[in-house]
């Protein structure tokens, strides 16, 4: 609002707006919204359909969860694509939305992408493989001869590094 006064000098009234800083709430709420429209524009995305395409494996349209899961557990992203090629063909024989062949093959999730996420939480969290490697995940999670260098040849063909 303007107005003039008799001695010439306008007033001017009006609410100044200044950015106020948000609570770690908001922040996450942000950094999460658009954590979920990276992996549309992110180049790994690429790998993993191209890979699990040319088995012509059912989970290539989970690549985007895959990649999710991975960076919301701080997980190589290529290693759980990995596993779930080594156990059940990228879910040729997936049995009751388990990729994984989790707990012997026996656990059942409601979706493949709730086992995606169960199981890249319980690596990240549980006891047995938290603050592990690569390595010290592979040898807890299946400690015969040969697995872990399975996976992880199917890592390096998904793609040589985890850049």
């Amino acid at each position: 609002m303007r107005k003039l006064l008799s001695n010439g000098l306008a007033v001017v009234a009006g609410v100044v707006s200044l950015p106020v800083a948000g609570t770690h709430a908001d922040a996450a709420k942000a950094a999460t919204a658009e954590h979920r429209n990276e992996p549309a524009k992110d180049r790994r995305l690429a790998f993993l359909r191209a890979f699990f395409s040319q088995g012509d494996c059912p989970a290539a349209k989970l690549s985007p969860i895959f990649l999710e899961a991975a960076d919301m557990y701080a997980l190589d992203w290529r290693l759980l694509p990995s596993l779930s090629f080594v156990e059940t063909s990228g879910g040729k024989a997936a049995r009751n939305n388990n990729l994984f062949g989790w707990d012997s093959g026996r656990a059942a999730f409601s979706s493949a992408a709730a086992g995606i996420r169960s199981v890249a939480s319980y690596l990240a969290h549980s006891a047995l493989y938290r603050h592990k490697d690569v390595d010290g995940i592979l040898k807890t999670y299946n400690g015969t001869a040969g697995y872990a260098r399975r996976v992880k040849d199917v890592m390096r063909r998904i793609a040589p590094t985890g850049d």
